[in-house]
Formats: structure tokens, C-alpha cells, sequence
């Protein structure tokens, strides 16, 4: 037990700095000191596993990007939380604990976590769809661009692609790690992507958005349905809004009814050469309490913890929460590997190559699986 280091990307310390200062008053011998990190997801990473690959302590708790787990779990960087580490997770949505599990094990616990949610314009589209088709038909008759998400070549193309596949019952890897991007239900979910890009359902600016332009497509007015993670909520209701108290939010759809939104988040992980393990894992476990939890929820910083979702109280002042408890309960989350690089730039390729250049969906995810099998052998 002692003083810890904790390390977190600089754009959402705000949500955790009031956290350590509480943590801090009450722990006078134990006290935490924040590390910010750089705001970028790739540059936080290389910082980290620049120290680990050394085999420092220079941080003692880590605020690892769901995709990361695996990675740093697979590399022997994370204490897992077994034995006098052990923590309960009984409380926490189960979506994000299986995002910081490893081969069965639990190597670090869910902070935070977040879920897409379907944006709607009720003035353009007064109904909400309940599956893909409904949404299809409901795009037919309309004037603006119908609906607007991520494709730009980049985390958020992955994204989106993999939901796609899981929404029509495929999936990248299968509990076994096991490539199955190329199963007949992945394709048809790629297919209906890029189907959907052609004729139009998908807004043909999406190939260049990232969550920015869709937030501004949406809150502009520009776009009858939008893909996006629940701060846009914030945005939409705001003053300056082309949509406030015109929109509504759901879970996103899929085949054959609720679909299944990608997970995002952290999960606090704690260093193997951490010299103040005890200390780490109250700190974390401290992360999750339900007031903690609560200040995340009234940050816009979804919770973990299942039961703040139904604090009327809460929902008053959020009324997303019961869509993204809904969307985070359906969640996946992203391929749980450490090679999930190559698996995301393979995804992202070949998923822009059949929306834009006319490759076959086939092809593509025939060439996915060969470059996701030749990273990971």
C-alpha cells in the first residue's frame, strides 16, 4: 500500500480529477496523482507501452481503451484481478466486464464504457423504425439526406462495419478467437451497408465523416437520422440546435430488431511492477461506487454501473439513459485480441474499398480474413 500513479488520456480527466480528489482526502497515506496522457488514442498507447515494454512502475493504474485489454493482458502487463485482487463485478453491465476479460480471466475493471445510440429527426421522420428495413422504407420518401455515420477511413469505419455484421448475427472473431468475418451472417451485414450507401439510405457524405460531421449533419438539421454516441444528445438539445425538442434517440436496428452498437470506454487496468497493488485495486474498485458513478452519469460519461440507468431522478435530467442501457445490454464488444490493430486496419480497408470502389462483398471479406489470419499467426 502507498501513494499510486494514475494515467489517463488528457480529454476526459475532468470526469476523474473531482473522483481523486475525494479518493485523496480520505487516503492521506494512499494518495493518487493523476498522469495525463496525450489526447489521442494512438499516442496515449505508445506512451504506456513504451514504460510496460520497459518494465516500469511509472504507473501504477492505467485507463485503457476497451481494445487495448486484451493487448496489454496477452503482453503480461496487467496484474489480473484475481485472488487479493478480486474485485465484485456483480453490479457492472455485463457487456463491459466480458470487454475486460482475457481468456476468462479478468484483467482490469470497467470505468466507464459508451454506447452508439439512432438519432432521429421527428419532424422528418415521426415514426421510429423498429428494424433495418423499417428504417430503409422509412428513408423513400424524404428530402434530405436520410442517415448519416461514420465511414471515413479510420476506428470509426471498423465500428460501424463490425456492427453491422453482429446486428445480422455474424461476428469478426468467434469466442474461440476464431477468424468468422467471411460467415454468411457477417456478409449479409456487410452487404447491407453497402447497399444501403448505394441507394442512398446512407448519406453519401458519411465516407468522409467522422463523429464530428455526423454531429453536425444531425444538430444542423441536415440529416433525418444520425449514428452517434450519446453526447451528441447535448448538442441536439442545445441553443444553437436546428433539432431541439425535434429529435428522439433508440437503440440502433438491425435485422430483425434492436441492433448492436460497438462498446467504447475504459477499463482501469493495473500495472504487473505496480509496487502499491492493494492500493490500485481499492482505487478502482472506489471508481465504481455508486456516487462515482453517478457524477460519471451527470458528466455525460456513461456508467458502468447497471443500476444508475434506472435512477428516475437521473433519467429525468438524461432522458438517453433507457436507450443506452438497452443499447449497451445488446452491446458487443470489439474483437477481444492482441493483434486488434490489424484486425481494425483489415476491417477498415476492405469495408471502404466495397462502399466506394465496387469491391465485391465477397472479396472483401475473403481478403479481411486472410490479413486478419497472417497478423495473428
Amino acid at each position: 500500500r502507498g501513494p499510486i500513479t494514475f494515467a489517463m488520456g488528457k480529454n476526459d480527466t475532468d470526469k476523474i480529477i473531482p473522483i481523486i480528489e475525494k479518493w485523496n482526502a480520505e487516503h492521506p497515506d494512499e494518495e493518487v496523482t493523476l498522469n495525463e496522457l496525450a489526447g489521442e488514442a494512438d499516442a496515449q498507447r505508445e506512451t504506456l507501452v513504451q514504460s510496460l515494454q520497459a518494465g516500469n512502475s511509472d504507473y501504477d493504474v492505467m485507463a485503457l481503451d476497451v481494445i487495448w485489454t486484451a493487448d496489454f493482458a496477452a503482453n503480461q502487463w496487467l496484474a489480473p484481478l484475481t485472488g487479493e485482487l478480486e474485485v465484485d463485478t456483480s453490479g457492472l453491465l455485463e457487456s463491459t466486464v466480458e470487454s475486460a476479460t482475457y481468456n476468462d480471466t479478468l484483467y482490469a475493471l470497467p470505468q466507464n464504457t459508451n454506447g452508439q445510440l439512432l438519432f432521429r429527426n421527428t419532424e422528418i421522420i415521426p415514426e421510429a423504425p423498429t428494424n433495418w428495413a423499417e428504417l430503409e422504407a422509412s428513408c423513400a420518401d424524404i428530402e434530405s439526406d436520410c442517415l448519416t455515420l461514420q465511414l471515413k477511413q479510420y476506428e470509426g469505419l471498423t465500428v460501424n462495419t463490425v456492427g453491422f455484421m453482429e446486428g445480422w448475427g455474424g461476428s469478426v472473431l468467434d469466442d474461440a478467437g476464431e477468424v468468422t468475418v467471411d460467415s454468411d451472417e457477417a456478409k449479409a451485414g456487410l452487404q447491407a451497408l453497402v447497399d444501403a450507401y448505394e441507394n442512398g439510405t446512407i448519406a453519401s457524405a458519411s465516407t468522409s465523416a467522422t463523429e464530428e460531421e455526423t454531429n453536425l449533419a444531425f444538430v444542423g438539421g441536415e440529416t433525418a437520422y444520425a449514428i452517434n454516441w450519446p453526447y451528441m444528445f447535448t448538442n441536439a438539445e442545445g441553443e444553437t440546435s436546428e433539432v431541439t425538442d425535434n429529435f428522439e434517440v433508440q437503440p440502433l436496428v438491425g435485422q430483425d430488431g434492436v441492433g448492436v452498437s460497438t462498446l467504447g470506454g475504459y477499463n482501469n487496468g493495473i500495472n504487473v511492477n505496480s509496487e502499491n497493488k492493494a492500493t490500485a485495486r481499492d482505487f478502482i474498485e472506489f471508481i465504481i461506487s455508486e456516487e462515482n458513478q453517478t457524477s460519471f452519469a451527470e458528466s455525460s460519461f456513461p456508467p458502468v454501473l447497471a443500476s444508475i440507468y434506472d435512477d428516475e431522478s437521473l433519467v429525468e435530467q438524461f432522458p438517453y439513459l433507457p436507450a443506452l442501457k438497452e443499447s449497451l445490454e445488446n452491446a458487443a464488444p470489439r474483437p477481444v485480441s492482441p493483434f486488434y490493430t490489424a484486425i481494425s486496419k483489415a476491417v477498415q480497408d476492405n469495408a471502404y474499398a466495397a462502399l466506394t470502389a465496387g469491391k465485391s462483398v465477397d472479396d472483401a471479406t475473403a481478403d479481411m480474413k486472410a490479413a486478419i489470419e497472417q497478423a495473428s499467426n
